[in-house]
């Protein structure tokens, strides 16, 4: 058996990390499905294929919250993060191989911090650009997307405006943030507070008001 591992949601300033193992005897019912690297598909063709990839394969899914996030961004352990949720997915499942998208510059590092965290051993393959290059990964990407996704849009229900994707360089994302912040003195639910721009919306908010005082 061999599993893909990817996540979605490493980046943005709002909302979770995802991460998703997807499982199967080979990769043959998902080269015929056509699936690709997540972000070469848009929201309703991913929409379409994460439950015809769930109907083929076994599908293990974490949803890592922002407050973990903020304490691991914090002490610079990221990565380490990604690591362990890995692992822990791969264990669930126990493969005789595993790919993985590497999230370290360095592939041989990350390889080590997940198998280093493994109680089962399969073969390991960790790759930069692992979703485009083995369709099993890509299966996941698309899982750990279309799951992120749909957190994003409960969020935005929560708040009841726009909130764009979440990202940074998102216009939408970016004015949610500020006038949120500038309105209610903190940030909205599902902020990454450690995340500069979040400090940066803060500090914004801080002198508006100041400059209104004065």
């Amino acid at each position: 058996m061999m599993c893909g591992v990817d996540e979605a949601g490493r980046g943005p300033v709002l909302g979770p990390l995802v991460v998703a193992a997807v499982m199967l005897e080979n990769d043959a019912p998902l080269r015929e499905l056509g699936v690709r690297d997540s972000k070469k598909l848009n929201a309703r063709r991913r929409e379409e294929l994460a439950p015809r990839i769930k109907e083929l394969a076994r599908v293990e899914i974490e949803v890592v919250p922002v407050e973990v996030i903020d304490e691991k961004t914090n002490d610079h352990l990221l990565n380490e993060l990604e690591a362990e949720v890995f692992a822990r997915l791969i264990d669930k499942l126990g493969p005789e191989c595993a790919y993985i998208d590497a999230c370290d510059p360095n592939e041989r590092r990350f390889s080590s911090m997940v198998s280093g965290r493994l109680v089962c051993r399969p073969r390991l393959v960790c790759e930069h650009k692992a979703d485009v290059r083995y369709p099993v990964v890509s299966a996941a990407s698309i899982i750990a997307k279309t799951v992120r996704d749909a957190q994003v849009r409960e969020l935005e229900a929560l708040v009841g405006e726009p909130i764009g994707t979440g990202y940074a360089h998102d216009p939408t994302t970016r004015a949610f943030l500020e006038k949120w912040i500038n309105k209610n003195g903190v940030p909205p639910p599902q902020t990454r507070r450690s995340w500069a721009t979040t400090k940066r919306a803060e500090s914004l908010a801080r002198n508006s008001r100041l400059t209104d005082w004065d």
